[in-house]
């Protein structure tokens, strides 16, 4: 009996959303456990864990917070492709207000202005994209594109077009400090995970973001406020893009209006779409974002640490997440399934 139900538990496990992106996942860490002896390796220094998983960890919990954001933008039918700019936006903000004086101590505004300024800000962002779609009714993707190309433009003009480098030592810890042994970056990211998970399980929100991705008009008629829903969502998308700029910008110490936060939408957009997300609306999982963001840093840290040549690793990266998606498909799955068992049914006869 144990024999004949095996097989069937295997192909329920296999059908559930998360199923292929979890063995992506693990089929990338055996990868590079393979070929560095050293990658499971974690060891503890000053009461810090150090190790290649710690700062895959440290280094995705940025993506991981735009994956969120960008998770309930596409749950209702939208795409955000301005994600990058507005990292961009935040750092400098956040790195301007602090000022780029050499004294480690020294901070032009308190830290904690720099910081609700710089989110804030990203807010506004969030707010201006929402506002384009669901009230002025542009398409997503044009409405976010503005933002995409005149943010780095406004992160340019705060910073002057130059680098700025940020030497007040405190603004570090966000994004390179530890706590209770883990790098703080990774708290931020699990509370703000923790508290959308609560909202979207714990409160009707999540089934009203489904029936807007679903069908808008539909929900509108039942007497959801798909608009505000809406704008809440790009909203949302902006803020967590903030608050991965001061991560980021805390992190690297210092802020780029030009290339800070590059092609992290893309890399926020192929997250999600991993994590089981569908890019038509309705579906979601925030788990499965979370999943794919860990992927696509995973395979980052892959690519560098195997010594694929910088030119082709985008094209690693796209080969890999085609193939993934290509098995999250039933449709691809099944086409296979047939070609395969053809042949056999044929020798059968």
């Amino acid at each position: 009996m144990p024999e004949a139900t095996s097989p069937n538990l295997f192909h329920t496990l296999m059908k559930h959303r998360l199923a292929w992106p979890l063995v992506t996942l693990f089929l990338l860490l055996a990868l590079n456990a393979a070929f560095n002896a050293s990658f499971l390796h974690i060891e503890v220094r000053s009461g810090h864990l150090y190790g290649s998983l710690v700062d895959i960890l440290n280094r995705a919990a940025p993506l991981v917070l735009v994956s969120l954001g960008m998770t309930l933008v596409i749950a209702t039918r939208g795409i955000d492709i301005s994600v990058g700019a507005v990292v961009a936006i935040s750092a400098a903000l956040a790195a301007w207000m602090i000022g780029g004086s050499v004294k480690p101590d020294v901070s032009r505004f308190p830290m904690w202005m720099a910081l609700v300024s710089a989110v804030a800000l990203a807010l506004a962002c969030g707010l201006w994209n929402g506002l384009l779609v669901a009230k002025v009714g542009m398409q997503p993707i044009i409405a976010t594109l503005i933002l995409m190309v005149a943010g780095r433009g406004i992160a340019q003009l705060i910073t002057e077009g130059q680098i700025i480098t940020i030497y007040y030592a405190p603004y570090f810890f966000l994004g390179s400090g530890y706590l209770f042994g883990l790098p703080f970056s990774v708290y931020i990211a699990a509370a703000v995970f923790l508290l959308l998970y609560l909202a979207i399980t714990r409160t009707a929100l999540g089934l009203f973001i489904q029936a807007v991705g679903i069908n808008p008009t539909a929900a509108r008629v039942s007497g959801i406020q798909a608009r505000r829903l809406i704008v809440g969502a790009y909203a949302f998308c902006g803020m967590c893009a903030g608050i991965a700029g001061l991560l980021i910008s805390s992190n690297v110490k210092s802020a780029d209006g030009n290339n800070a936060g590059q092609l992290l939408e893309l890399d926020a957009i192929l997250a999600v779409t991993l994590g089981g997300t569908a890019l038509t609306g309705g579906r979601f999982s925030l788990v499965g974002s979370v999943i794919g963001a860990l992927i696509i840093q995973t395979l980052t840290y892959a690519i560098y640490s195997l010594g694929v040549p910088p030119e082709i690793n985008l094209v690693v990266k796209a080969v890999v997440v085609f193939l993934v998606m290509l098995m999250q498909s039933a449709e691809f799955r099944g086409t296979v399934r047939g070609f395969v068992q053809r042949p056999a049914l044929g020798a059968v006869r």
